[in-house]
């Protein structure tokens, strides 16, 4: 009985057997063909996919170090610069003031100061020492200061209209125009300094020097963070690429934000302000109202050579307490 059922069991695993082998022998050809085509898929699509992730990794590697390159030397000409916006030479703080004097104009401008101011107090007084202190200090200190004080309210005119410009850019690059394009807008259209200031790196630009450069000149003249700023973008963009009008967006965004900072800060140092400008006329003032109530016990400070030593000293002293006052309420922003 045994023998019966190994035989049965025998025939069925042949049977199996050779069934197997007849189906694989008909089929072999269509599995050998679906091999060879996945093989070839293979080589068409994993090696194109796996390159191309290569490339996308090595691509974004150069990106970035051209990106921490740009930034390195950017970083090192801003600090270059920055020691040279702190004490620029003459003729650059006059270009910077917008006026169009030469070094011979202002050397003029002072000498003539000076002697206004030297025989006016000399014809006033007749202390001719004072005169000559005087004198002296108006052929120094006057053009300067009016020179600073027109290239500071420059800056501040440039700055106002400035995030306004970075729209009008942005708005432009975003419908499809190039960015040389955009800045003769901005050249064309946009108020003063800016529209100076971009038509000079136009005519830079048309004389043969690449955009970033030309760009890269404009915190030189306007030696602002958000001219820096500007520049900075616009290098990194020519060297890494990137989405010029996001950046230039969040430029822009930055530009308002610290306006706005701008603006509160200048508010809340009003007081500050306000109250030192009080505390700093008020002995002018005491002294006039004095000298109109009491002139006789004034006027021992300007018939005696000791009256002359008090005024000095004291017209030295309030200017050490108004310099002093006026450092502490300017506030760095």
């Amino acid at each position: 009985m045994f023998g019966g059922m190994f035989l049965i069991i025998a025939v069925a695993g042949l049977a199996t057997l050779s069934a197997g082998g007849l189906a694989y022998a008909f089929l072999f050809g269509r599995i050998q063909t679906e091999n060879r085509v996945n093989q070839r898929l293979g080589l068409v699509t994993g090696p194109s996919e796996g390159g191309a992730r290569v490339r996308g990794g090595i691509d974004a590697v150069k990106r970035r170090k051209n990106i921490s390159d740009t930034l390195k030397e950017l970083d090192e000409k801003q600090r270059a610069r920055a020691k040279r916006s702190n004490s620029p030479p003459l003729s650059l703080r006059i270009e910077q003031a917008g006026l169009a004097w030469s070094k011979r104009t202002f050397w003029v401008v002072s000498a003539i100061c000076g002697a206004v101011v030297l025989i006016g107090v000399f014809l006033t007084t007749k202390i001719l020492w004072g005169a000559v202190v005087l004198g002296i200090a108006a052929f120094l200190g006057m053009p300067r200061w009016y020179v600073n004080f027109r290239r500071k309210r420059r800056f501040k005119k440039f700055l106002h209209v400035f995030a306004d410009a970075m729209d009008v850019i942005v708005r432009g690059v975003k419908a499809g125009l190039p960015l040389n394009d955009c800045i003769k807008i901005i050249s064309n259209e946009a108020a003063e300094p800016v529209k100076s200031e971009f038509k000079t790196i136009i005519e830079t630009q048309a004389m043969g020097v690449p955009l970033p450069e030309a760009v890269a000149k404009l915190p030189e003249r306007i030696p602002v963070p958000e001219a820096s700023f500007f520049a900075i973008v616009v290098s990194i963009q020519a060297r890494a690429g990137g989405n010029l009008s996001e950046a230039l967006g969040n430029l822009s965004r930055v530009l308002r934000e610290r306006k706005r900072m701008k603006g509160k800060i200048v508010a809340m140092s009003g007081e500050a302000k306000a109250s030192a400008a009080i505390i700093g006329a008020l002995p002018g003032i005491v002294m006039v109202l004095v000298y109109i109530t009491s002139p006789g016990y004034m006027s021992l400070l300007f018939s005696t050579e000791l009256g002359h030593v008090i005024i000095g000293f004291s017209a030295v002293w309030m200017s050490l307490g108004v310099f002093v006052m006026k450092k502490m309420i300017n506030f760095d922003y």
